[in-house]
């Protein structure tokens, strides 16, 4: 065999093999891969690939011919010494049911599982030490705000990309914050939008300073965001947002059960219809769940219900007149900022910024 190489995007030929090698396995190359590798024979044809995207691996796909061979475990060998070389230690996939004990033989450890898909790390306590970090976070907070820890029923969650945090954002907590006695916020950490986490985190803080009954969480790799979630072997997108939604529901009941969390909020959706099929797979699943689901009515402005894709719209416009109305006064002054301009600029040289 000729070994394994990287697969660069300005490589047509390669890539259409690759996509011919993920067809005959029912699967479509993910638009979110910043790293593509394939096995090749004597005779230089493509028999075997896998991706990666950041510390997530997909895309897996080998010969029919060459199948029972070991090349899908030697391609898996070569994407975890890449993705250890880039800093990732910790790696999770998703794969069918059907390749689920392969990768378990392999040194993989189950999450959850849904219909179509299974969710793994190869970290044995990864999961739990997670849910360990939550827990201290947890004392740390209600110890430093003199709160005694209380009942389910008054333990509420929410989660949020907040790419920016705008005043719809606070209105969700605000309603949160003032129906129970403690809320956890978790805040998606993986980099897969504009605003980078760390500036998100600070909007956030900034934004929720007055409320004393919220803590605030990065979620880590098991609240996944619409990047990181895979689509690429689900048929269409009302699948992709109802599995993404059963895979969320089934990682979070393992939270709330260790947090203690009886409800979650979440705002109603009037401009997705994707994120519409979303919320609407977590009001029928959690209850079953005894997680009561919380829809929160939109934070309107004039009429119209804030979004933050409505903010990074006029942002790319720079129309911060118009801006001040839907943000907090913390967010504004960061938009305002030299520190944004880098933002403002990949703004401008995106084309759509709504979907994000």
């Amino acid at each position: 065999m000729a070994g394994i190489s990287e697969i660069y995007p300005s490589d047509r030929r390669s890539l259409a093999e690759v996509d011919t090698l993920l067809a005959a396995e029912g699967i479509r190359r993910d638009p979110h891969l910043d790293y593509i590798c394939a096995l090749r024979d004597d005779d230089g044809t493509i028999i075997a690939t896998g991706s990666a995207y950041k510390s997530t691996l997909r895309c897996f796909a080998v010969s029919g011919e060459h199948q029972g061979e070991g090349l899908l475990g030697t391609v898996l060998s070569h994407l975890m010494e890449h993705e250890l070389m880039r800093g990732y230690a910790s790696v999770s996939l998703y794969t069918k049911p059907k390749s689920a004990k392969f990768f378990g033989d392999l040194g993989f450890y189950e999450i959850a599982r849904v219909d179509g898909l299974v969710f793994m790390e190869n970290e044995r306590e990864g999961f739990s030490n997670c849910l360990a970090r939550f827990e201290q976070e947890t004392a740390t907070f209600c110890t430093e705000k003199n709160i005694a820890r209380p009942a389910v029923s008054q333990t509420a969650a929410i989660v949020m990309n907040a790419n920016p945090f705008t005043l719809g954002h606070r209105a969700l907590v605000e309603r949160a914050a003032h129906e129970n006695a403690l809320i956890h916020l978790f805040l998606v950490s993986e980099d897969a939008s504009f605003f980078p986490y760390r500036v998100r985190k600070e909007l956030v803080q900034a934004g929720i300073a007055d409320f004393k009954n919220v803590v605030l969480h990065a979620s880590g790799p098991y609240i996944i965001s619409s990047a990181t979630f895979p689509s690429y072997f689900l048929k269409d997108a009302a699948t992709v947002s109802r599995t993404h939604a059963a895979l969320d529901i089934a990682v979070f009941e393992r939270i709330a059960k260790a947090l203690c969390i009886g409800s979650r909020y979440i705002g109603e959706e009037p401009f997705s219809e994707t994120t519409a099929i979303y919320n609407d797979v977590m009001q029928e699943a959690l209850p079953k769940s005894g997680i009561a689901c919380i829809v929160v009515p939109r934070y309107e402005v004039r009429g119209q219900a804030v979004s933050a894709s409505d903010v990074r719209e006029r942002l790319k416009e720079e129309d911060f007149a118009s801006i001040q109305e839907l943000v907090p006064e913390g967010t504004l002054k960061f938009l305002e900022s030299e520190e944004a301009r880098p933002i403002i600029k990949q703004l401008k040289a995106t084309e759509d910024v709504r979907h994000y």
